[in-house]
């Protein structure tokens, strides 16, 4: 896998091979960040990376310019990897071993952008308790974006604060944000 923009622009990352991991391919994850160039400004960011197996989605903010990146897996071997992978391009990750779901309940920060890449087989009660725990929470903060990637057997339209999705291959990408504003004009229409 390689990063695909920002400061480190073309460099490969080679993870293990043994990790327990199903990464977002280099197009796919080329096209998602097509679409938030056009949305958002990376500089100074706060993430939020929910499965984030091998980091993939992680180095990719960092090479952008995003401030703090937390990235939460199950997986201690992924963590160990993150943390290498960061120490060595100087992102700011900080990699957590947990499920997430214990993580989204106990915590209290939140972020401009949630991404989350779970296993495309969790149960379609799983992606939807997601949702649900992290707008209750308010994780998000008002102006943010969250992205969950999924197979298209996973329906993820009729949730809260569902915004639109793209279809990329197998992957698809479901875009959730806050309703606007009662009276603002709002311009969040999809992109290409």
């Amino acid at each position: 896998m390689r990063i695909i923009s920002g400061k480190y622009k073309g460099r490969r990352i080679s993870p293990p091979r043994n990790l327990p991991v199903r990464p977002t391919t280099d197009m796919s994850k080329e096209s998602l960040f097509n679409i938030l160039n056009n949305r958002i400004n990376f500089a100074g960011l706060k993430v939020l990376d929910l499965f984030s197996g091998t980091g993939n989605l992680s180095y990719e903010f960092g090479s952008r310019g995003a401030d703090s990146i937390t990235a939460v897996d199950a997986d201690m071997g992924c963590i160990k990897f993150i943390k290498q992978t960061a120490g060595e391009f100087d992102f700011n990750i900080s990699a957590i071993k947990s499920d997430v779901f214990k993580f989204l309940k106990g915590h209290k920060s939140n972020y401009d952008i949630i991404v989350a890449d779970p296993p495309y087989n969790m149960e379609q009660k799983n992606f939807e308790e997601l949702v649900t725990l992290i707008f209750e929470a308010e994780l998000l903060r008002e102006d943010g974006i969250m992205i969950i990637e999924h197979s298209k057997y996973t329906k993820m339209e009729h949730m809260m604060n569902f915004s639109f999705n793209k279809k990329y291959g197998g992957s698809i990408f479901t875009f959730f944000e806050f309703e606007g504003v009662e009276g603002a004009d709002d311009d969040s229409g999809e992109e290409e």
